[in-house]
C-alpha cells in the first residue's frame, strides 16, 4: 500500500526484456535508503517488488500482465519515473491509500497554465472514469492529486509547482500516457452494493434506499 506522495524521480538505466517480460534497472537514491530484497516500491504508481539492489540502483521484474495493463513497456534508458517505498503503519496518510494496482492507462489530452497551477486533462478509459469524481482522489503515475473536474471520458487535475518539480507530470507532453489507480474506497462501495443486489436485497427492499438512508439518520 501506499499513499501518492512521490518520494523521488528515478532514472531508468536498462531494460532487459524477456520474451513475454522485462526486467528493469533503476537508478535512485532516497527509496534505497532501508530496502531489501523483496520490498514494494511503486514506479510510475506501478508496486513492483526489488529483486536486486547495490548503491545507487534496484532491479525490478516486469511481468507480461503489468506490461500489457501500464505504460512501463514503454520506458526507455533515461527515462524518468516516480518513486515510492510502501506505505509503514503509522506514517501520516498525507496524500490517499494508493494500492499500486492500475485500473488503465489515459493520455494527457490538454496542458494550460493558470497562474502558479498547471491544468492537465486527461483521457480515461470507462473502467478509471467510474471511480472519478469532483474533489476526489486518484493516482496518475503513483502521484496523489485532486480531481478538479470531469466530463465524458476525461477529467481535469491542477499542479502545483511543487508536485510539478518533484514528479514525472512536470515532465510529461500532450500525448503522453500516464497510468491511472481509481480511489479505493469507491471500489469497495462499488463491491458492496453489486454484492448486495446479486444476493436479491435490493429486490426484498432491504438495499441502499432514501428510506433506509432516512430511517438510519444519513439524511
Amino acid at each position: 500500500m501506499f499513499t501518492g506522495l512521490v518520494e523521488e524521480l528515478g532514472t531508468v538505466r536498462g531494460v532487459a526484456r524477456g520474451a513475454d517480460s522485462a526486467k528493469i534497472h533503476l537508478q535512485a537514491q532516497k527509496v534505497l535508503e532501508d530496502i531489501k530484497i523483496g520490498d514494494s516500491i511503486a514506479v510510475n504508481g506501478v508496486c513492483l517488488t526489488a529483486v536486486e539492489f547495490d548503491r545507487g540502483r534496484f532491479v525490478a521484474d516486469v511481468m507480461a500482465e503489468t506490461l500489457a495493463r501500464t505504460n512501463l513497456a514503454n520506458l526507455r534508458p533515461g527515462d524518468r519515473v516516480n518513486l515510492e517505498r510502501a506505505l509503514r503503519l503509522g506514517d501520516r496518510l498525507g496524500g490517499h491509500l494508493v494500492s499500486g494496482h492500475i485500473d488503465g492507462v489515459g493520455t494527457i489530452t490538454r496542458q494550460e497554465k493558470n497562474d502558479i497551477a498547471t491544468l492537465i486533462t486527461i483521457t480515461a478509459p470507462p473502467g478509471v472514469m467510474k471511480y472519478i469524481i469532483k474533489k476526489g482522489s486518484v493516482a496518475i503515475d503513483g502521484a496523489s492529486l485532486t480531481v478538479v473536474d470531469f466530463g465524458s471520458g476525461s477529467f481535469q487535475v491542477s499542479l502545483i509547482p511543487h508536485t510539478a518539480h518533484m514528479t514525472t507530470l512536470g515532465l510529461k507532453k500532450t500525448g503522453d500516457t500516464v497510468n491511472l489507480e481509481g480511489d479505493l474506497v469507491g471500489k469497495y462501495i462499488e463491491r458492496l452494493l453489486a454484492a448486495r443486489q446479486d444476493a436479491g436485497e435490493e429486490r426484498a427492499g432491504r438495499g441502499i434506499t432514501f428510506g433506509f438512508l432516512t430511517e438510519k439518520g444519513f439524511i
